[in-house]
């Protein structure tokens, strides 16, 4: 008996492989949680029709809390799906849940899928010249992170790349928009001012990744901050150094203003 993490990519049903669906198919068991990405193409009726079994929904809280009595306990005896949105490995919690099932002798799987940390190369910017990656939270009544405006900081400085990840608060059904998240920073750089996040810093927004016609767009903050990107889910670059290339690319793809092509 075992856990099978199987992603299921980016945007819809289709996106899961035929290796993560075959397996789905025959495990007893399904479980999902959607809180750490979301799919925008789909939902979890569609999931279920594809698989042809249902699915149990799994909140923060049950993964984070309960996980080895609702889940595990289940695989010790049968096969055990454990669904998720993109990759099952890039989320931090899905390495400390296989870490769990390990401690407790159930064998486990992980058939991946599409993420984010791929599909992002579709805004044109070199995929080895990213840095750490980071978060922008909302921020809460006593608590305004700024973290992610370091990270920014720290990369630029070596001339690299920034992905910046948009808040999910699933239970709430709030997820973050680039518009918002620009706005946090702009009020974290009134904070820190060191000229990190400002009206003219170049931005790279990217919504809707996997779908056929994501919205791609490129251009400086002041220009993008009232925008409408469509529909969530939202990641929005903060490009480092730019390659040539890289500004050609944005220019036509992304309709960045063509004076950054004077500048690389």
């Amino acid at each position: 008996m075992a856990i099978y993490f199987i992603g299921l990519g980016l945007y819809d049903e289709g996106d899961i492989t035929l290796k993560g669906l075959e397996t789905a198919r025959k495990c007893d068991l399904i479980f999902a949680e959607f809180y750490t990405s979301l799919l925008a193409g789909t939902d979890i009726k569609r999931i279920e029709t594809l698989i042809g079994k249902p699915i149990k929904r799994l909140s923060r809280e049950d993964v984070e809390l309960h996980f080895e009595e609702i889940v595990l306990t289940e695989a010790q005896t049968r096969d055990v799906a454990f669904l998720t949105a993109g990759d099952p490995m890039v989320a931090t919690t899905h390495s400390d849940l296989r870490i769990r099932a390990k401690e407790r002798g159930i064998e486990s799987y992980v058939i991946h899928a599409p993420s984010i940390y791929s599909a992002v190369a579709i805004t044109g910017l070199h995929i080895y010249k990213f840095g750490k990656s980071t978060t922008v939270a909302y921020p809460e009544k006593n608590w305004f992170p700024t973290s992610h405006y370091d990270v920014i900081r720290e990369n630029r400085e070596r001339g690299l790349h920034t992905m910046l990840f948009l808040d999910i608060k699933a239970e709430q059904n709030r997820y973050m928009t680039a518009n918002e998240a620009m706005e946090i920073l702009l009020q974290v750089e009134e904070m820190k001012k060191q000229s990190v996040f400002t009206p003219d810093t170049l931005v790279v927004v990217l919504a809707r990744a996997g779908s056929l016609k994501p919205t791609l767009r490129a251009g400086y903050v002041k220009d993008l901050i009232s925008e409408d990107f469509g529909k969530q889910p939202h990641v929005m670059v903060v490009p480092g150094r730019l390659h040539i290339v890289e500004a050609e690319y944005l220019v036509t793809f992304a309709d960045a203003p063509k004076e950054i092509l004077r500048e690389v």
